[in-house]
């Protein structure tokens, strides 16, 4: 068994600017992503039997979306300022499209389709108890980056990765590309 997930990797470009902004977050008790680590996830597939990865890879080979360019831009929290959970960055492009191509490609499968609506974004950090003394300071560094803009990137790949969970955090693994337009 794997634990797999379908994502859009940031370039290093982008990630080198998210240590700037993840430095903000300091100081605040909440879990932040290492830059390396951040991703925008098209779909999460948990715990998949590894005879299945062939038959995932294969369906994702039919994804007909083409490459496009995406806004990386915007910083803000789900489920809500009064109790966040998590701190998301926020991506502006053709997202939807490849989310529901995504979908589709893997309905044959009997994956089931993600109930929530869905948004495109990066998780920068994860919030489990945010004593209400930091909760102050929280909002002005989420009001300061509500706007932030780290510029465009060119999707052009789509990659199904493997999670591995240690106790030093999670360690991904590429196991399949999909270079879009390719059909």
């Amino acid at each position: 068994m794997s634990r797999l997930f379908i994502a859009v990797d940031l370039p290093s470009s982008i990630r080198r600017e998210l240590i700037d902004v993840l430095s903000l977050f300091e100081g605040f008790k909440l879990k932040i992503v290492s830059p390396e680590l951040i991703h925008i996830t098209l779909k999460f597939l948990g715990e998949v039997s590894d005879d299945m990865v062939p038959d995932i890879a294969s369906s994702l080979d039919g994804i007909e979306c083409m490459p496009f360019n995406a806004n990386i831009k915007g910083v803000g929290v789900f489920s809500n300022l009064r109790s966040p959970r998590v701190v998301w960055l926020g991506a502006e492009g053709n997202f939807k499209k490849l989310h529901e191509e995504v979908e589709t490609s893997l309905s044959k499968l009997r994956f089931d389709k993600d109930k929530r609506e869905f948004a495109a974004h990066a998780t920068l950090a994860r919030i489990k108890f945010m004593p209400k003394e930091q909760m102050k300071g929280l909002l002005y560094v989420l009001d300061k980056l509500k706007d932030v803009d780290l510029g465009e990137i060119r999707v052009d790949k789509v990659l199904l990765k493997k999670s591995t969970l240690t106790p030093d955090g999670p360690v991904y693994e590429t196991i399949h590309e999909v270079l879009l337009g390719q059909k």
